[in-house]
């Protein structure tokens, strides 16, 4: 390199970079005006310029080197930024879309979420309705068994008024104790029962509340992501939030999110089974309180039904008899009285034969025989007298036939009479008592 070129290199790396677009001559270059060419000799000696030539030619090459340079730079910078912004166009479209679809993903997420617990909701509601119907059909089933128990019980008190030997603890009796016992521990059934469907509405309630507060929640979400969904680059309604990215506490998972939906679906799912195991358990329950109930008051009719024919029977044969004995009674009357007039007959014939006698007996001396007449006499006196013994005899036993047979009448009626009051009890007043007994549609609670 030649001494010259190494100066002018020298002095266009040391020059600074600072010039406009209509270079201005520095004013280092300017000539002074001693410089300036003049005709005088004032200017014999002197320089006529700054620099030189070289210098000049030196410094436009520097001025167009660093031009060339700048726009050289300022084309590679163009299309930097060009390419840049193409790519932050395109990543932002792209970000965008992903996040819209991300949006749309979500939303089916909540719809779905949402919507199964709707379902369940909806289900939920509709199997506490049904257990409210059922909670009412219990407490009318309740209520409808105070009648058979009340018929039941004035049963039995009306059946201690029966007179004397009647008072017997008979199957009628037994079957009224056996009703009474079925309709306590039924009641005891359905007031349990009855508190358990209570209790199984009051949990129905609580996980339908936690459903419905999770669906709440779930459709403000949906309703956000959908207003985000929305947004595009031409919304109006769009602004900066530059802490927006900062994470916020206490935030779910989406794994823990999806878990809370799914334990209350999980619970609401396994009320729901519960419920429709309850429901169909009440209406076993139901169906068979009212069977028992109705088959039990059947075997009492049937037993009011048998003792009110054995009654009947017994009645007629006691009528029977007491027809019997009235009638002994007559011909016994009738006999004694026949007897009473037998032995007043013998009366005449014995007062003759022994004032015969008597007077024969006054005979004189070798008269005084034992002939036949006095043997015929006292034969005769004899068997009066047998006779009369006979006939009294029968009288007493006649007598006594007949206070037998008057007993055995007052007996025969008062049996017939206790038998009539008997049937009074059972027939009359227990049986059709008893005819108020609840249908089976008032004993299901209908």
């Amino acid at each position: 390199m030649s001494t010259v070129d190494k100066m002018i290199s020298d002095m266009v790396v040391s020059r600074p970079r600072q010039y406009s677009s209509a270079i201005a001559p520095d004013a280092s270059l300017r000539v002074p005006e001693a410089s300036r060419p003049s005709n005088g000799g004032a200017t014999v000696g002197f320089r006529s310029a700054k620099y030189t030539p070289m210098d000049w030619h030196s410094n436009n090459y520097a001025i167009l080197q660093q031009a060339e340079t700048d726009a050289t730079a300022a084309e590679r910078i163009q299309r930097l930024s060009k390419s840049l912004c193409k790519k932050s166009e395109a990543d932002a479209q792209s970000r965008q879309s992903e996040g819209t679809r991300h949006l749309g993903g979500r939303l089916q997420e909540i719809h779905l979420l949402k919507s199964e617990l709707q379902g369940h909701i909806e289900k939920l509601l509709a199997e506490t309705d049904l257990l409210l119907l059922l909670k009412t059909r219990l407490e009318k089933a309740l209520d409808a068994t105070e009648i058979p128990y009340g018929i039941a019980t004035d049963n039995l008190t009306c059946r201690e008024r029966r007179l004397g030997p009647e008072l017997v603890k008979d199957a009628v009796e037994d079957e009224l104790l056996k009703e009474i016992d079925l309709i306590r521990n039924i009641q005891a059934l359905l007031k349990r029962t009855i508190d358990q469907v209570v209790c199984q509405i009051q949990i129905n309630r609580e996980a339908k509340m936690t459903l419905e507060l999770d669906w709440s929640d779930k459709w403000h979400a949906y309703n956000l992501d959908d207003q985000c969904g929305r947004y595009n680059n031409m919304s109006r309604n769009t602004q900066h939030h530059p802490s927006s990215a900062t994470m916020q506490d206490q935030v779910s998972e989406p794994n823990s999110w999806l878990q809370f939906s799914q334990e209350n679906l999980s619970r609401a799912a396994q009320e729901e089974h519960t419920t429709m195991n309850l429901r169909v358990l009440v209406e076993r329950l139901l169906r068979d309180t009212t069977e028992d109930l109705r088959s039990q008051c059947a075997a009492v009719d049937q037993a009011f039904s048998q003792r009110c024919s054995e009654l009947a029977e017994a009645k007629t044969l006691l009528e029977l008899q007491l027809a019997q004995i009235l009638d002994q009674i007559g011909a016994q009357e009738r006999n004694i009285v026949a007897l009473q007039q037998a032995i007043l007959d013998k009366d005449a014939p014995q007062r003759v034969a022994q004032s015969r006698l008597y007077q024969r007996s006054h005979r004189p001396n070798m008269e005084l025989c034992r002939d036949d007449p006095q043997l015929s006499l006292v034969e005769e006196v004899w068997q009066l007298d047998a006779m009369l013994s006979s006939l009294q005899q029968q009288l007493a036993e006649a007598r006594g036939s007949l206070a037998h047979l008057e007993e055995s009448r007052t007996a025969l009626e008062k049996a017939i009479a206790c038998k009539t009051h008997s049937l009074l009890v059972d027939k009359d007043k227990c049986m059709p008592h008893r005819r108020r007994y609840p249908t089976v549609v008032a004993l299901a609670g209908y």
